[in-house]
């Protein structure tokens, strides 16, 4: 999809159309100019005829209240915001703009105006919209309008293929609105992009390097191909042997390919002994040791390691959970629980650790707590299935690694 298409797509999906005008319209502006009482009490009177009609939804009478105000008043910062954004959400930009220029000569801290007349200059292909966009964005807080000016903001960049501010722009606003789906594709779409010119441009700077390799292991890992991620990773250290991070990613490979595997236990040691070398140590590494103790019964020496991830990592759920199952094993089903309950406010999505504090509430004899743990294990397995079987669906467009290549 070409990036005009996709930018109107997404706009045409995100259009406010239940933005309520009154919503916007009510500024309390300041007054401008010196007028004479009795133009200041027409002036009053006819606001409070605009007001009553934006609440009873009566754009009519409001305008013609705004209109009079503004042959008394040309100046008025209210009536010419106030029409400005009436022109601006029935796409009539040309006047909307005049409009939002005048009020912003009389307050030029009309933070909104200043958002929609940047959204009017790029409508209207002025040369000085990005940068005013950009100003604005940085300054505006409502947040229906940051979406807007946003979205605004993001597809011109993406338009332009400035991919890097285009995400940049996306960020600030999952940050407001993260579980907003359009945004959601709209940056998955940048990412993925993102992620193929990095891709591409390091098959071509370095396609036998080792971070290559390490690149491909992980595609790899991602697409269920174990064996060959391994492979790869061997390749990356016989490359450059203090590669950073690799040693743990070929431990983790090891231990999901065959955890019960003591020649992969050991495989897997060696290389979280060469992690800690080459990268310090760190929460993941202390786990994955405590993983491989807890498989080879050595209670004492597994506990060791998961509380020393947790030194490292306060909010680490797989050692929380680690901890819980060796507290279980000990009959300490109270301690295990609490521990439990640590992981699954660590990792909300963690269906194991829900499952496993439903079992242990049970055993405590919490039937509601294990009823409601029980619910949230089977609605998330179910949410995972389903993702499960998205991916499964793209499998052969995303899982493809490309050749390295010297062209």
């Amino acid at each position: 999809m070409s990036s005009d298409c996709f930018a109107a797509t997404i706009m045409s999906s995100l259009r406010l159309q239940n933005l309520l005008l009154a919503g916007v319209l009510l500024l309390s502006a300041s007054a401008s100019g010196a007028q004479s009482i009795a133009d200041k009490a027409a002036i009053q009177r006819e606001m409070q005829t605009a007001q009553s009609a934006l609440r009873a939804h009566d754009e009519n009478g409001a305008r013609q209240a705004f209109e009079a105000i503004l042959k008394m008043d040309p100046a008025n910062a209210e009536a010419n915001a106030n029409l400005g954004v009436m022109d601006f959400f029935h796409g009539n930009c040309q006047t909307a703009e005049s409009h939002f220029r005048a009020a912003l000569r009389a307050d030029p801290g009309l933070t909104k105006m200043k958002a929609l007349l940047s959204v009017c200059e790029k409508q209207l292909g002025q040369p000085s919209a990005q940068v005013d966009m950009k100003e604005a964005f940085a300054q505006l807080k409502d947040p229906r309008l940051r979406l807007r000016l946003g979205l605004e903001l993001a597809n011109l960049d993406y338009q332009q293929g400035h991919l890097e501010q285009t995400a940049s722009v996306l960020h600030s606003l999952l940050d407001e609105q993260p579980n907003n789906v359009d945004l959601l594709f709209f940056a998955q779409r940048v990412y993925s992009e993102l992620a193929d010119q990095t891709l591409n441009k390091l098959a071509v700077l370095a396609p036998d390097s080792a971070r290559m390799q390490q690149l491909m292991a992980e595609h790899l890992i991602n697409a269920g191909d174990l064996k060959d991620a391994i492979t790869h990773y061997e390749k990356a250290l016989q490359i450059d042997p203090r590669l950073p991070g690799v040693h743990f990613e070929l431990a983790e490979a090891l231990m999901q390919s065959s955890p019960d595997s003591a020649s992969n236990q050991a495989s897997a040691l060696r290389q979280l002994q060469e992690a800690i070398q080459a990268d310090g140590d760190n929460a993941n590494v202390e786990c994955e040791l405590g993983r491989i103790d807890w498989l080879q019964s050595k209670t004492s020496e597994a506990l060791r390691h998961y509380q020393k991830a947790l030194q490292l990592s306060p909010d680490n759920s797989e050692a929380e959970k680690g901890i819980a199952a060796i507290m279980l094993r000990n009959g300490q089903d109270r301690q295990a629980a609490v521990y439990l309950q640590k992981a699954v406010k660590s990792d909300p999505f963690d269906a194991k650790a829900h499952y496993q504090l439903a079992q242990v509430d049970k055993k405590l004899h919490l039937e509601d707590e294990a009823q409601k743990q029980l619910k949230l294990f089977l609605d998330i397995q179910a949410a995972q299935k389903k993702v499960k079987q998205l991916y499964r669906e793209m499998v052969p467009s995303r899982a493809a690694v490309p050749a390295a290549s010297h062209e």
